[in-house]
């Protein structure tokens, strides 16, 4: 506890106000809400956790809502992704096992994916710490923006590249205990301070100490693109410049529909992405002093092109309404998810089997999750109204689910 309450005190006096827990380096997205408000009332679990997880309860594949119903042969090219993904991660070899059998099966006429998943896996409920078992499930999605390779009349908002000057400090190099968590800034003479903020950023302009990867026409759309942490660009050429999540600043994520809210200019149910986007082509204005109350600020990197969804914290491609982000301290990522919630603005059920393959900034807490729709227009609509209430089921060999949950190394 000395320990960590020092680390906790270093990180402080190193970056006060800074995000302890940014995204990791390959990609979403941060992909949280756009308006990110309370979650739904919670659901108390029957039963206390068992005692082997802080945040995983053996369940019974009856409890899956809807698991006869779901397809998991449309989540079999997605795992065997997730086993490429966690084979060098420290909890991968606790499934080695079932991935090996899994490779093995591929392809054969004979294959049946469900009894696979039953045959070899068993299913834990998620729970949080004050004994819940539901919680919030948001949207996210790959959107398309106009750019420009250089600045230009109406392409003037920068996308911008990992600066030079920002900083990593990894705390575990300290202490082992604080594996997972670091802290960003910058050198300011001898003294690290805190990394500049989005406002700080932006006032910065051309003297900003990094590459500029391309511009875009609208400043909101690209704080969506932060927000969601992948995207494409189309260019006046015709041809697509995709970018994934680099790196962050290291400030907190400050939800500006959750602020739109409080100023009573939103109400809660308006306080999507497709409702922030009405607001701001209503009030261009005020848009600056708006999105400059997010202090965080998200940096890109260019990828290949290609038909694979964007890469992941995971380090795989995404599959669109078969991957999640999660808070990886309490689901390990990669592992199978059975996910039940509903259709976004409705009652209609969306119970399926997802992998957990990314993270994001706002996907805190255990019942927690970000639902990945895929690329484009019909997507994003999707994603932007999306703030249901759900459960999780995280799927585990035997042999892992000592390592489950929060017990996990991630």
């Amino acid at each position: 506890m000395q320990k960590i309450q020092a680390a906790i005190l270093l990180a402080v006096s190193l970056l006060a106000g800074c995000s302890m827990l940014p995204r990791s380096a390959a990609p979403v997205a941060c992909a949280p809400c756009a308006a990110c408000p309370a979650c739904p009332p919670a659901v108390t679990a029957p039963v206390p956790p068992v005692a082997f997880s802080r945040s995983l309860q053996p369940a019974s594949w009856a409890d899956l809502p809807g698991w006869t119903e779901d397809d998991p042969a449309a989540a079999w090219p997605a795992f065997l992704l997730s086993c490429r993904g966690m084979a060098g991660r420290p909890h991968g070899p606790a499934w080695k096992r079932v991935c090996d059998l899994a490779r093995a099966a591929d392809g054969k006429p004979d294959l049946d994916p469900r009894r696979f998943f039953e045959q070899h896996l068993k299913p834990f409920a998620v729970v949080a710490g004050d004994a819940s078992v539901s919680g919030m499930i948001t949207g996210y999605y790959e959107p398309l923006l106009r750019g420009s390779r250089q600045r230009t009349k109406g392409f003037e908002q920068p996308v911008r590249g990992v600066p030079d000057d920002l900083l990593t400090i990894e705390l575990s190099s300290l202490f082992p205990e604080l594996k997972g968590k670091r802290v960003r800034g910058r050198l300011e003479g001898n003294k690290v301070v805190p990394y500049w903020s989005r406002a700080e950023i932006a006032a910065r302009g051309d003297k900003f100490p990094g590459k500029t990867l391309a511009y875009v026409d609208d400043a909101v759309e690209l704080f969506f693109l932060q927000v969601q942490g992948s995207g494409r660009l189309k260019l006046s050429d015709g041809s697509t410049v995709r970018l994934n999540y680099a790196d962050q600043n290291g400030h907190t994520y400050q939800s500006i529909g959750r602020l739109l809210v409080e100023r009573g200019e939103l109400k809660l149910e308006e306080a999507s992405m497709q409702g922030i986007q009405a607001w701001a082509r209503a009030n261009p204005g005020r848009l600056d002093d708006l999105l400059n109350a997010n202090p965080s600020y998200v940096f890109f990197r260019e990828m290949p092109n290609g038909k694979d969804g964007p890469v992941g914290a995971l380090g795989v491609p995404l599959t669109a309404e078969r991957s999640i982000a999660i808070d990886p301290r309490s689901v390990p990522l990669g592992v199978p998810v059975f996910l039940a919630t509903t259709r976004p603005n409705s009652a209609q059920a969306l119970n399926r089997l997802v992998m957990a393959q990314d993270t994001g900034g706002a996907i805190k807490g255990a019942v927690r999750a970000d639902f990945f729709w895929g690329f484009g227009k019909e997507a994003g609509e999707q994603a932007g109204r999306m703030k249901q209430s759900g459960r999780l089921w995280v799927l585990l060999p035997p042999e892992a689910a000592l390592m489950s949950g929060a017990d996990a190394p991630q």
